[in-house]
């Protein structure tokens, strides 16, 4: 099974690694600089007009009144130039970076989906989801906010030092000077950050995932009175992740209190040099006061430097989940993604399955849930897969629909007539029109029932999803909704029985008109009047198709034209019911059992 991997790397690494995959921002990146280079020279003019009339239109006595007209009114000129330019950095800025990352969500979206089945159930799905969703978002928050403040502050910074070094290279070196120890230490703050917010963010996937697990479980919690239990586990998400928080922002304060010590020592340390070289007659009083000014503006980006830095850390620890998330590897490919040479086309018509030497365990260290199984399902036969819990039937289900990949042997669809396909050969677009599951929970979206039924074959109108009810035979249930086929199911199909959910599946299944179908038993957990409906309607859908049942119910088995008894991964029996029931062995001792337990109801086997 793949994993998603932690990487240990810089900041620098995961923004290197992170703008190779977001093209869009990469392009208007330069533009957008420009524009913050133009804005921030702007802010240069005011110390150089105070300047010029302090030295030139003050100096002699008589004001010069026209020069500081003159001046006054370039300051007015440039200060407009600067806020047009501000305003399209950043429309600039928000656009590219709603753009990219609205791409890079809909890769980590679509990679999610491509894991396998296995992956996604050993993750905790909050926090699949909060790389996606909350990750995401607060590296939007950063690259817009931040992003504006680290552009305007980079070229305030540039800006600011070449027309100081332009009045005083001295004092120009003097304030380097005081800023390097912290430009030493905001490395080491910011290997501490950025260990403070990884561990944030995965507090952040803790707490989504607690409250999500909370909200799904609602009906269990209710039911067995463990609203304090689940209060606590939610309590203790929170809290932990409140505490991560403030361990994050006890650096940021450090980091922030240190900027604000060389910012005061530095404007302190100009006054003080910048009088002397004064006294000396090596600058005017005009230039050192726009130097105080000049200062103030390469300060300014520093004192901010704490918000930003705090910011990007955070935003780098969700932007590395994200790209853990792209770069993890899927266990199951899709080789039409791979080499277009390796992929085969499955033969037309009726399929069959073919086992041939599979086993399959669902992690290095536990047991083989398939040992070395070989055998062969004829097309258009309909095979019931029983056993107790945990013999192996579900594994069944989840080779044949390549939910999964066997860890030896291969598993192959066609026939003898048309030839074998092994299934890793076969592109997924294929695969999932030919080979169709209805699982056992039969999931419904929240939408409507046509639109529903409408996923197994899109364009459908809802006319035509009604006959499809019809020839199910489950018209007179379609008429009995509130609306008919437009009728909402609510979310995760909530507004409908289990049951009725069930029926939806199978439409959407028959629609869908597939080769291969794979039952895990629908009428499991359904009333007697349900079931009648159930049953006559996948009568009808498996007519004439090639059926692996996962089969829960004594019914099933005895309806199928063959029987697979599964035991400790390996097929013990096979068989017809009659065969079976007669011989001595696992199936008939089962069904010994099953008729002691009914009670007028079929009895549920496992």
């Amino acid at each position: 099974m793949s994993e998603i991997v932690e990487r240990p790397e810089g900041a620098f690494a995961t923004l290197r690694r992170g703008l190779r995959m977001m093209p869009e921002f990469r392009r208007g990146l330069p533009a957008t600089f420009a524009l913050a280079l133009v804005a921030t020279a702007g802010r240069v003019v005011v110390p150089i007009a105070v300047q010029q009339v302090i030295d030139r239109g003050l100096a002699s006595g008589d004001p010069d009144l026209g020069l500081i007209a003159q001046l006054v009114l370039v300051c007015a000129a440039v200060v407009v130039i600067t806020a047009v330019a501000v305003y399209r950095m950043n429309v600039r800025l928000f656009r590219t970076t709603e753009t990219a990352l609205a791409g890079l969500r809909i890769r980590a979206f679509r990679h999610v989906h491509d894991l396998s089945v296995l992956h996604q159930q050993g993750q905790r799905r909050g926090s699949l989801v909060s790389r996606v969703t909350s990750d995401v978002d607060q590296l939007s928050v950063f690259m817009q906010w931040g992003g504006v403040l680290g552009l305007i502050s980079v070229g305030q910074l540039v800006v600011a030092t070449v027309v100081m070094s332009f009045y005083s290279w001295q004092l120009t070196l003097l304030v380097l000077a005081c800023f390097v120890p912290l430009g030493i230490a905001v490395r080491w703050f910011a290997k501490r950050l950025a260990a403070a917010y990884g561990v944030v963010r995965e507090r952040v996937g803790d707490v989504l995932a607690a409250v999500a697990e909370s909200v799904v479980g609602a009906p269990t919690v209710r039911a067995y009175g463990v609203r304090a239990r689940t209060a606590e586990r939610i309590d203790g998400a929170i809290d932990r992740h409140y505490r991560a928080q403030v361990d994050a922002q006890k650096t940021t304060a450090a980091v922030f209190v240190s900027g604000e010590f060389v910012a005061a020592f530095a404007n302190a340390a100009v006054v003080v040099v910048g009088v002397l070289l004064g006294l000396a007659g090596e600058i005017s009083a005009g230039t050192l006061v726009a130097f105080l000014f000049l200062v103030t503006l390469f300060v300014a980006p520093v004192q901010t430097a704490s918000e930003v830095l705090n910011e990007a850390q955070n935003a780098v620890a969700g932007f590395r989940r994200v790209l853990d998330v792209i770069d993890t590897e899927p266990d199951v490919r899709d080789p039409a993604l791979g080499d277009p040479d390796g992929v085969h086309a499955l033969p037309y018509g009726p399929l069959g399955v073919r086992f041939d030497r599979v086993s399959f365990r669902y992690s290095p260290a536990a047991p083989k849930a398939l040992d070395d199984v070989s055998l062969t399902v004829e097309p258009r036969r309909r095979v019931a897969i029983v056993g107790e819990t945990g013999s192996g039937k579900t594994t069944f289900a989840k080779l044949v629909t390549r939910l999964m990949d066997p860890v030896e042997g291969r598993v192959l669809l066609g026939s003898d007539a048309g030839g074998w396909v092994p299934l890793h050969e076969v592109a997924f677009d294929s695969l999932r029109t030919r080979v169709v599951m209805v699982p056992q929970d039969g999931f419904l979206f929240d939408a409507t029932v046509a639109d529903n039924v409408r996923y197994g074959r899109p364009g459908m109108t809802d006319a035509q999803v009604a006959v499809a009810f019809e020839e199910l035979g489950l018209g007179t249930w379609l008429e009995g909704l509130p609306e008919g086929v437009a009728t909402h199911v609510g979310q995760r199909g909530e507004s409908l029985s289990a049951g009725e959910r069930q029926l939806v599946a199978v439409a959407r299944a028959y629609v869908a008109d597939p080769d291969l179908l794979v039952l895990d038993e629908a009428t499991s957990a359904v009333d007697p009047a349900t079931e009648r409906r159930l049953t006559h309607a996948l009568d009808r859908l498996t007519d004439g198709r090639t059926t692996l049942t996962i089969a829960h119910r004594l019914s099933t088995a005895e309806r199928a034209d063959e029987i697979l008894v599964v035991d400790a991964g390996r097929v013990v029996q096979r068989g017809s019911h009659d065969e079976l029931v007669d011989a001595d062995g696992p199936y008939a001792r089962l069904h010994a059992s099953w008729r002691r337990s009914s009670t007028g109801q079929p009895e549920s086997v496992a």
